[in-house]
This record gives structure tokens, sequence and C-alpha cells, in this order.
């Protein structure tokens, strides 16, 4: 269900891909403020269980163009296309294990325009500045 608090919600339908080639259905809300310009909110929700991460958007961007011998990402978030481009990969790394998801590439790429128009990659602190300046005040005036 779509949280109206945000810009930009996308629903993807993605494959959780098992160590021994299982897939399982997965789905996955993509959301989006433009008050928090720098990260995208992924919820995943399968049969018997949903996990929320925080993506950076930038990493997504990069990603849907990256490829496997060249990942986008370094740490516990990893995104690159599949050979099949119509497919992009996404590998999380977490304390309770790991998890390899396939998504559709046309989904991503709408949900990340979307993102685009509203604030372009590179401008993400012109939209922090107002949120800043009033943390400041707020700590000030404590």
């Amino acid at each position: 269900m779509a949280d109206s608090s945000y810009d930009v919600v996308e629903v993807v339908a993605m494959q959780l891909i098992g160590s021994d080639a299982t897939v399982i259905p997965v789905s996955a809300e993509l959301s989006f403020r433009t008050s928090d310009p720098y990260t995208v909110r992924a919820v995943f929700t399968g049969a018997h269980t949903m996990s929320t991460w925080l993506l950076g958007r930038e990493l997504l961007v990069q990603g849907v163009h990256a490829v496997a011998d060249a990942p986008a990402g370094t740490g516990d978030v990893q995104v690159w296309r599949d050979d099949d481009p119509d497919y992009t990969l996404v590998s999380l790394s977490g304390v309770e294990g790991s998890a390899l998801l396939a998504a559709p590439t046309e989904p991503l790429l709408r949900f990340l325009a979307a993102t685009q128009a509203l604030v372009p990659v590179g401008n993400e602190s012109d939209k922090m500045e107002g949120e800043i300046t009033a943390l400041i005040a707020a700590l000030l005036t404590a």
C-alpha cells in the first residue's frame, strides 16, 4: 500500500533467486521523498516475509547502467544490468544473510525518471538546504 507522504512510488514485481537457482516472487515498493532526495526506500514483500532497505538513489541510477563485472556499489548493496538488458540485478547483504533479486529494468527506469524530474541527481543538496536550516535553528533554540 502506497504511503501518501512519498512523492514517487513504484511497485515492482521482482524475483528472489535462491542459491539453488529457485525463483520466488517478491514485490518491491520503491518510494522517494523530495525532502530526502538521496534515499530510496525499498520494501520487499514475499509470501512470508517483509524487509525494508534504504538505498542510495544515485546507486540505483548507476546500477541500471552497470554491468556484472563492474556493479554499482561496493558494500551491502550492489546493482547491475543482467546479461538480458530487460533485467537489473540487486544484491543485498546483511547480518541475516544475502539475497539476489532480479527486477525488470523498465519500471526501475520509470521510477528513477520520476525522481529525476523532481530532483535531478547532483541537485539533492539544494532540496536539503531548507531542512538543514530548520534543523540548525531547532538545535540552537533547544
